[in-house]
């Protein structure tokens, strides 16, 4: 096969690269475990009715068929899955009969948009999400916990600190109507472009596309630009001046997040009313997340409250949930290198061979350290010590084994050599598996 070009938008992580994906999806997996929510896989493909229902989402969707499909064959109208939550609610719905609600959902999978390719963004990524989904209605204390889980996850990673930034969308919609609004969706779609086009040219989509006076359009952006890690948002908004009671309803369960979550991991989350989602779906808390310093590359975590994604004549299931873009994340951790993996194999031990004819030896030392859950591999090649110590070397393997000598052990780093029985060694816990650590003393993770 002749060498091909990359595809832009497609990730392929070297394997150094893989094993920082792997931690984090390993950490996500465990936290979310750790908070009893239970792994499911939804199919790739889902109907494209029922996808682009879900807002400003048409032109990015990969839509599927066959190559050799017969002209009069009918268009199957199916599409490769943008996000996981339409999956997630169509999952609800079909196995509801089979589900304990509320029912606590992870999922960890890859998703296919046809976006422009940039910093971070990809055709082809993987996310790790939570919900909760309640038959008829969803106590508000769950949209507490997804931020408060998905700070725990980003706290337990090597990364600069990450800060959940929450409004609301009962609060936006109310201040958009109360300055006269008729499309509050227009509004929001514009408000959600501040950071890609700024506070001018949204101003003039608020006029001339959402049909908002001059004087509204600048009490829209004044509203967007208040934060606060506490109630100061209520006293910022009260100062620009409209309220009713659909905003009031959202001030009330923003603050309820707020103070909901800090009290539970502090500095973890902050009220920013920017924060719009360009999705229809979601009705009350959202949610994105900012790395300190690294916030040219947008949110690396979002997601928000949905009350009617999933419902048919029986019942309706609302739920909230929070997806990390792990991917983006990736690819922000090694293109900035802000943390790198230990060694490139998962291997803790080489296996050194004498020479060939010894070979099986070495392979019975390999089998007893790998019963004991301690990765190892046999030396390729029976070369000299100082090449196979070389050789584990250049991968970052801590560890090579003699066998058949007294002390058969030697830590390559340190340059100790000590006695070891292959059924009774175990090495520390911290050369056990590839440890992912950040490049800088500097980076914190959110405490």
């Amino acid at each position: 096969m002749s060498r091909s070009l990359a595809l832009s938008g497609f990730p392929e992580w070297l394997p150094e690269g893989r094993l920082v994906e792997q931690a984090i999806i390993d950490t996500a997996r465990r936290v979310f475990e750790l908070h009893g929510f239970a792994s499911i896989e939804t199919r790739s493909v889902e109907p494209l009715e029922q996808m682009l229902r879900k807002g400003e989402i048409d032109k990015e969707v990969y839509v599927l068929r066959r190559l050799h499909a017969a002209q009069d064959e009918p268009d199957p109208g199916l599409g490769l899955h943008f996000d996981l939550t339409v999956p997630f609610a169509r999952y609800v719905l079909q196995h509801a009969g089979h589900l304990d609600f509320p029912f606590r959902r992870y999922q960890i999978q890859k998703v296919w948009r046809g976006e422009r390719p940039q910093d971070g963004r990809f055709r082809e990524f993987t996310q790790a999400d939570i919900d909760v989904v309640d038959r008829d209605s969803l106590a508000f204390h769950h949209e507490v916990e997804m931020a408060v889980v998905m700070s725990t996850v980003l706290a337990e990673l090597p990364i600069p600190r990450a800060v959940i930034h929450v409004s609301n969308r009962k609060l936006a919609e109310g201040f958009y109507r109360a300055v006269g609004a008729t499309d509050p969706a227009a509004v929001l779609r514009a408000v959600d472009r501040l950071d890609k086009a700024g506070p001018d040219a949204v101003g003039r989509m608020l006029v001339a596309d959402a049909g908002l006076s001059i004087s509204a359009a600048e009490q829209c952006l004044a509203m967007a630009a208040i934060q606060a890690h506490d109630a100061g948002f209520v006293e910022q908004l009260e100062a620009i001046g409209p309220s009713n009671a659909l905003m009031e309803e959202g001030i009330e369960e923003l603050l309820a997040v707020i103070e909901g979550a800090n009290r539970q991991r502090p500095g973890s989350v902050i009220a920013d009313l920017r924060i719009a989602r360009g999705l229809d779906y979601y009705t009350g808390t959202v949610y994105e997340t900012m790395l300190e310093g690294h916030a040219s590359i947008g949110s690396i975590s979002s997601g928000g409250r949905y009350d009617a994604l999933a419902s048919d004549a029986k019942a309706t299931y609302p739920g909230v949930g929070i997806s990390l873009g792990v991917s983006r994340l990736v690819s922000v951790l090694l293109d900035r290198d802000l943390v790198q993996a230990d060694r490139r194999v998962p291997s803790a031990v080489l296996v050194a061979v004498n020479d060939e004819q010894s070979r099986a030896a070495s392979e019975l030392v390999a089998g007893a350290l790998r019963a004991r859950g301690i990765p190892c591999e046999v030396a390729p090649k029976a070369d000299r010590f100082g090449k196979q110590i070389r050789y584990a070397d250049r991968r970052g393997i801590p560890y090579v084994w003699f066998p058949g000598i007294d002390a058969p052990l030697k830590d390559i780093r340190s340059g100790d050599q000590m006695a070891a029985d292959p059924a009774t060694w175990m090495p520390p816990a911290a050369d056990l598996t590839p440890q992912i650590r950040a490049t800088s003393l500097e980076q914190r993770s959110t405490a």
